[in-house]
């Protein structure tokens, strides 16, 4: 046709995990929280009036700023509200990289990061993932924006801070940690903000808090990074509904607490099971586990789930061939997953 910029006709773009269009279906394939969000976070959509519809939002979305920073013990104006954690990751690219400013990564990791950078028309460095967590050879390209996803998606393993800490300490750009599943794991870097002034951290409402079909997520920095950030993120990012559920979740700690030790528990229990028939599953801190198929190819164990109506996520790609993406569900989920697999290794 010869509309589109080259970059974009040669592209594949981000593939998304697939929807079921049935009923009665065993959905462990993007990572959604099984548990229901917050009852307050629908108390506060439904004292939404016809006026918060007619009117634009906050354009800061400040009302859920200055909740987050009572629950992070962090000043309202290092956060910036995002439309989702890939808002957050859209208007990072704008702002820091373009064609002589190249984006780093290792892999694998968030298929997004480079569908962005060919959107953006910057030079993605892509390195292999060290298994003993280095960041060593990240420190040695000192891209202008370097992103290290953590705990990391798809293999659900976490750096340790420290290393995060050093790292940051020898780029000379920015350093955006991906912690869009931190709220299952043991520790976060939120501590970074208040010592690096090169630091941004991705948060999402959407794992946690049980809150993927509102779309809502937020960035932390230093506040002269966030005051940049806030020149490139859309007018309007983040509508009032959102804004409205958001705020109402992050004041709910208990609530999140909860449905993430029911996820903990549901994680051990899970990779007890997978390891005893044979799996290799690697330690996870997220609310999934990567699952390695010894007996049986992971895309024919793949497609065998998927006509028993149970999904879960496998990538044929470099690396991953051979594994399987499992979302934490339900127990009852587990069960009936756990239950097909017995039937599909022997």
């Amino acid at each position: 046709m010869g509309y589109f910029r080259k970059t974009i006709e040669q592209m594949a773009g981000y593939t998304s995990g697939f929807q079921p269009k049935i009923d009665n279906v065993v959905k462990l394939n993007t990572n959604e929280n099984p548990w229901p969000c917050s009852p307050k976070v629908l108390e506060a959509i439904g004292n939404l009036t016809a006026e918060h519809l007619q009117k634009y939002p906050e354009a800061m979305g400040d009302r859920f700023r200055m909740a987050a920073a009572v629950v992070l013990s962090i000043e309202s104006k290092n956060i910036i509200c995002t439309n989702g954690g890939d808002d957050l990751l859209t208007i990072c690219f704008r702002a820091f990289c373009d064609a002589n400013r190249p984006v780093a990564f290792s892999e694998p990791t968030y298929s997004l990061y480079p569908v962005l950078a060919n959107l953006q028309g910057c030079e993605a460095i892509e390195i292999e993932r060290d298994e003993n967590g280095s960041l060593d050879e990240l420190a040695k390209i000192d891209a202008a924006m370097t992103i290290v996803c953590n705990p990391n998606a798809p293999t659900g393993d976490f750096i340790p801070v420290e290393k995060l800490a050093t790292l940051a300490g020898q780029l000379s750009g920015v350093l955006l940690i991906d912690e869009a599943y931190v709220d299952f794991a043991e520790d976060d870097a939120i501590w970074l903000i208040a010592n690096f002034d090169n630091v941004i951290l991705l948060r999402s409402m959407s794992k946690g808090y049980s809150l993927a079909g509102i779309r809502f997520g937020y960035g932390i920095s230093d506040v002269e990074l966030i005051d940049g950030l806030m020149k490139v993120k859309d007018s309007y990012n983040v509508d009032a509904m959102a804004i409205a559920a958001a705020t109402a979740a992050i004041q709910d700690q208990p609530h999140l607490k909860m449905n993430v030790e029911k996820i903990k528990a549901e994680r051990r229990r899970l990779v007890d099971e997978l390891r005893s028939m044979g799996f290799e599953v690697a330690n996870s801190e997220t609310n999934f586990v990567l699952a390695a198929s010894i007996k049986k190819s992971a895309k024919a164990v793949y497609e065998l789930l998927v006509e028993r109506n149970i999904f879960v996520r496998y990538f044929p790609l470099p690396g991953l061939e051979d594994k399987l993406r499992i979302t934490i569900g339900t127990p009852q989920q587990n069960d009936k997953l756990l239950a097909a697999l017995k039937e599909i290794i022997i």
